[in-house]
């Protein structure tokens, strides 16, 4: 269900940002040759192009090649270029005349849409641009009207610019939607009266278990995931936190965030081998940090360990052999520690302080569903009419990408290496059965990530274009379409080995 979410969503924004780039050509009458969803070598499983007012489709067809034609010389014979490679020219009006109706050829000016056969991606094929679909020896020799490389540089700057600027604008209208229909729930931590659970990492910085947070660099910090935001991903430093009736003042080390990745890395491998060993392991993950909750049982699942220790909903569990006043989070990774083993849990009953011995199994679990953080902490939605939504979405977009670029300082680190995942970690991120709201907003931080990455200045990417448009602009001198190809061809390869690293690192999980 995940992959399809993901296929889902990546259709979606490239169409999007594609559409972008179509938009803006056709504004400036720039002929679109080709609009396709994913990739087509060779053929497509749909080809469509409306002729004389009317659709012509057709299925599993081989692709359409542009209507050129070889430049011949005096003798008849085809010219070359200095690597031999054939030197082509538009067809003239008689000479498109001249093709057959159903030819596709002869109309040059409609536009082909399909559907290509090789998932993740799509392209706008435009007239006269050397990109991902032509080189520039598929370019005729004289710039026609309708190319692309025929305008002038701001109109061609408006047509690159189109593909990031519609996933940004797509990002904060799926973000105010998404506020709009369903709101938001927060847990302010001025209502956290426990205060918050800490990790061994979090516990070398200087805090304290039940240590509450005032601050972050003079700001307070909304929810929980503000601060890991902050502290972790971000790298901010300096926090005052309240521990009982004092204030403190903390600093954290520079390199907390590689420490985090680090430990992650470490725990991810160690639960991927528990999984490959027994199939039936959840994974756990890694919290820095949360809520000080207590464990308070929900129910009794029949036939577990708690079923035949005669434990009852309500009971409140404080400890887990002799170690006494621990949190959720801090029995659950005290019972960790003894799989296939017994403890001795005590709880809380109606006030009256009890005891039971379980014998639990391989996971470490007692056989009870526990009490949510709503059972104690009461969390405030916001709901939201269409025009409060609109800038509510644009803020939280805006937040989120300041927050993203930030964060790329740790991409460059050995563990953020390491941490870098491709289409399976992506697909990840959604959640693992339908919901509506996880895919919308998913779909959205998947919107911005790619109208920051395009926006990069990499060859290949309509960032490069863009910093040989600023080129241009700035010296009046325009890069030569062989320069562009061979510059695109570099980063063609450049994120072709990224791609594959990426990919070969949720590989290198799956297996290792």
């Amino acid at each position: 269900m995940q992959w399809i979410q993901l296929i889902l969503a990546l259709s979606i924004l490239v169409v999007i940002h594609e559409l972008g780039h179509f938009c803006f050509a056709r504004i400036f009458k720039v002929r679109v040759e080709k609009f396709y969803m994913f990739f087509n070598p060779k053929f497509s499983l749909i080809r469509a192009k409306k002729i004389n007012g009317k659709w012509q489709v057709k299925f599993l067809a081989p692709n359409v090649e542009p209507a050129a034609t070889p430049i011949l010389d005096a003798m008849g014979n085809e010219q070359k270029d200095e690597k031999g490679n054939t030197l082509y020219r538009p067809m003239t009006e008689e000479e498109l005349a001249a093709l057959p109706e159903e030819d596709w050829r002869r109309y040059p000016d409609n536009t082909e849409w399909g559907i290509g056969w090789v998932p993740f991606g799509g392209y706008c094929a435009i007239a006269g641009m050397v990109d991902e679909t032509k080189d520039a020896t598929d370019l005729p020799s004289e710039p026609q009207p309708w190319e692309f490389r025929a305008k002038n540089v701001w109109q061609r700057l408006c047509i690159i610019i189109g593909g990031i600027l519609v996933n940004f604008v797509a990002a904060l209208l799926i973000f105010g939607m998404v506020l709009f229909h369903w709101g938001k729930d927060t847990m302010p931590l001025s209502q956290i009266h426990t205060g918050l659970y800490y990790s061994d990492l979090m516990l070398n910085e200087g805090f304290q278990q039940q240590d509450k947070i005032l601050s972050i660099n003079g700001q307070e910090p909304q929810d929980l995931s503000e601060i890991v935001q902050s502290l972790i991903i971000e790298g901010q430093r300096d926090v005052l936190v309240l521990r009982g009736e004092d204030t403190v003042a903390l600093t954290m080390s520079e390199d907390l965030g590689e420490r985090y990745l680090a430990l992650q890395n470490d725990i991810d491998r160690e639960e991927r081998e528990k999984a490959r060993a027994d199939k039936s392991y959840q994974k756990k993950g890694f919290t820095p940090l949360s809520l000080f909750m207590p464990f308070v049982v929900d129910s009794v699942l029949p036939g577990g360990a708690a079923f035949y220790g005669d434990m009852q909903s309500g009971d409140s569990i404080v400890g887990v052999n002799g170690i006494d006043g621990l949190c959720y989070l801090q029995i659950t990774n005290e019972l960790a520690k003894y799989p296939c083993d017994s403890v001795t849990l005590s709880f809380y009953r109606a006030g009256e302080p009890m005891q039971t011995r379980l014998f639990i199994g391989d996971q470490a679990k007692i056989g009870v569903l526990a009490k949510g953080a709503t059972a104690f902490y009461t969390p405030i939605h916001t709901d939201y009419t269409f025009f409060e939504a609109i800038p509510a979405g644009i803020q939280y977009g805006w937040d989120f990408l300041m927050s993203y670029i930030k964060q790329f300082r740790l991409i460059f680190t050995k563990e953020g290496a390491q941490s870098v995942g491709g289409f399976g970690a992506i697909s990840n991120m959604f959640p693992e059965t339908w919901n509506w709201y996880g895919f919308w907003q998913i779909t959205g931080i998947l919107s911005l990530i790619l109208a920051f990455m395009n926006f990069l200045p990499i060859p290949a990417l309509d960032g490069g274009y863009i910093l040989f448009l600023l080129w241009e602009i700035i010296t009046g001198r325009k890069p030569s379409d062989k320069f562009l190809e061979v510059a695109n061809n570099i980063g063609f390869w450049l994120l072709l080995a990224l791609l594959i690293f990426a990919n070969g690192n949720d590989v290198f999980k799956a297996f290792f």
